[in-house]
C-alpha cells in the first residue's frame, strides 16, 4: 500500500502541532533519540549521534516520496521538536497501518505521546486507513499506558519474538479500538 500525501502534512490537536521533519531538525535529533530508554524499546540507532540523526531524517525523506509513511516531530507550537510520532504503511492493503511513538526525556511526563498518538490516530481513520496496530516490547509498561490512554487495547494476537539490535524481544499487538 502507498499513498500520495499532500504536499505538507501538518496536524494539530490537542494542544499539539505535528509537522513533518526537515533538515534543520537534524542537529537536535540526538538529543530526543540518544536515550537508554529510546535504545532499548525503539529500533532507532544507539548511540544516536549525528550520523545516526542524518541517516534517520534521509529515512523519513525516502519513506514518504515511496508513500509508504510519514514521521512527525511531536511540537507544541511547531518549533522545537520534543518527540516523534510515526505512521507505517503496510506493504500489502490487507495488512494493518502501525503506528509508533518516542518522547524525549526531558519532555516526558506531560502526556505527549498519547496526545499526539490520538491526533495521528484521528488523521489515519480520516485518510480511511485501518486497522491501525502498535507494537509494543511486552517489558515497556509506560507504552502500553500510553496506548491505553490513546484508545488502543492488546490485540488478540500471539506475541511475536524478534532480535533487534542483537538482542531478542517479545512484542506484543495492540490495535485501535475506536
Amino acid at each position: 500500500m502507498t499513498v500520495l500525501w499532500p504536499e505538507e502534512v501538518r496536524l494539530e490537536g490537542e494542544g499539539l502541532v505535528l509537522r513533518e521533519w526537515t533538515e534543520d531538525d537534524v542537529a537536535g535529533m540526538p538529543e530526543l533519540f540518544d536515550d537508554p530508554a529510546v535504545a532499548r524499546f525503539t529500533p532507532l540507532a544507539s548511540p544516536f549521534d549525528e550520523v545516526a540523526a542524518k541517516a534517520h531524517y534521509a529515512k523519513c525523506v525516502t519513506r514518504r516520496a515511496e508513500g509508504k509513511g510519514l514521521r512527525f516531530a511531536i511540537t507544541a507550537d511547531g518549533g522545537e521538536p520534543l518527540g516523534e510520532v510515526v505512521l507505517m504503511l503496510p506493504g500489502e492493503p490487507s495488512d494493518p497501518v502501525e503506528l509508533g511513538y518516542m518522547v524525549g526525556r526531558a519532555h516526558r511526563g506531560r502526556d505527549l505521546a498519547a496526545r499526539s498518538l490520538r491526533v495521528l490516530t484521528a488523521y489515519a481513520l480520516q485518510l480511511g486507513l485501518s486497522p491501525l496496530r502498535l507494537r509494543i516490547d511486552s517489558q515497556n509498561a509506560a507504552s502500553e499506558a500510553v496506548a491505553r490512554r490513546a484508545g488502543y487495547v492488546p490485540a488478540d494476537l500471539p506475541p511475536k519474538a524478534e532480535v533487534e539490535k542483537g538482542v531478542e524481544v517479545t512484542l506484543l499487538t495492540w490495535e485501535y479500538a475506536g
